[in-house]
């Protein structure tokens, strides 16, 4: 084989063997019919970056679009971007010790991974931050029609709303992209700084979670952060809670209170507090996740030194409760708990 052919030769060749290609650079991906799917270039779980395997129609093989960016190429392309901050030359060896070509550079498989991972983890969150500072705030706008419809009246501006964001419409043909309304959230550290955005995709007729496999998706990092929302008082206090919703339906029956989403029961587990803080009241899901997590959170501040409390819903969620009950039931019931656990209660 020749080293010095063309880009275009070596992209076609890969495409040619696109699937065993997926499989040693995205082996947390997955194969729908003629299409590789992953979350992203850093190769994630998820299926929002389709990567095509055979020729068809007119499209050739290996092509690929992110449809959460709107980012596609060829595998060059996605090559360079799952190696992270290499140049094109270390890509082109890459794709040529792939191909049977040439000796890969030799560099520990260890610090390969960790440098990947950084670049391109760096990359994700300039994306999520690119993709919340153009949203728009959320009154007036679907994102406000889905979260009343759930019940919740505490907003802030860590929530946005953008009428057009990258989606795939359905796993069959994901060459049928197209674009749909979102409620974003940014997710920041403990400094306040973007380490990710929250999309939560939404039916552009009635304002309730788009029918599609996930409409609940992150871009970034969301590992040990959260979506926060402040009282507009300082306070020493925090409540952490799971999803969305149910953080925000707490917050709705109690709006003196500062908040953190964390989106999912393990992240809840996984938070990490901000200095200065205590008591953390943790308010979970009423199943077994949920415990699990709690306890988990719990172990981790009381190992700091953090006083905590549980605060556990009536029903499935706070959610449930908070449209099951309404408001003033919610809040009678969580003070309730917050007051028999004989942590003081800070009143803002």
């Amino acid at each position: 084989m020749n080293p010095r052919r063309s880009i275009t030769d070596l992209s076609a060749d890969l495409a040619d063997q696109a699937e065993s290609f997926c499989r040693q650079y995205f082996p947390e991906g997955r194969k729908q019919g003629n299409y590789w799917q992953v979350g992203d270039t850093s190769g994630a779980k998820g299926q929002s970056l389709a990567i095509r395997l055979q020729a068809e129609s007119g499209r050739k093989a290996g092509s690929w679009q992110d449809f959460a960016t709107g980012e596609f190429g060829d595998l060059i392309d996605l090559l360079q971007e799952r190696l992270g901050s290499v140049t094109l030359k270390e890509t082109l060896r890459e794709a040529r010790s792939f191909l049977g070509e040439a000796p890969c550079p030799a560099v520990t498989r260890e610090t390969q991974r960790a440098e990947r991972h950084d670049t391109a983890s760096s990359k994700r969150i300039a994306r999520a931050r690119k993709l919340f500072a153009a949203g728009k705030p959320v009154l007036g706008t679907l994102a406000a029609t889905y979260l009343q419809g759930c019940g919740i009246t505490r907003l802030g501006p860590a929530l946005r709303y953008h009428p057009r964001v990258f989606l795939r419409q359905g796993e069959d043909d994901p060459d049928l992209a197209t674009r749909s309304p979102a409620l974003l959230t940014k997710i920041t550290d403990n400094r306040g700084q973007i380490t990710g955005c929250a999309l939560f995709y939404l039916d552009p007729s009635t304002g309730v979670l788009a029918e599609i496999e996930s409409p609940k998706r992150i871009l970034g990092q969301l590992h040990g952060h959260a979506i926060r929302f402040w009282s507009g008082k300082a306070r020493s206090d925090l409540i952490v809670g799971e999803g969305l919703e149910n953080t925000l339906s707490v917050g709705t029956a109690l709006p003196e209170f500062d908040l953190a989403s964390c989106l999912t029961a393990t992240h809840l587990g996984l938070f990490i507090p901000p200095p200065g803080i205590k008591p953390i009241w943790i308010a979970r899901d009423n199943d077994e996740a949920g415990r699990y997590a709690s306890m988990r959170l719990r172990n981790q501040l009381e190992s700091l030194g953090i006083a905590c409390g549980d605060l556990v819903p009536s029903m499935g969620d706070f959610n449930d409760d908070l449209r099951a009950f309404g408001k003033d039931a919610l809040r009678r019931s969580l003070l309730k708990a917050m007051k028999a656990q004989g942590l003081e209660i800070e009143h803002g």
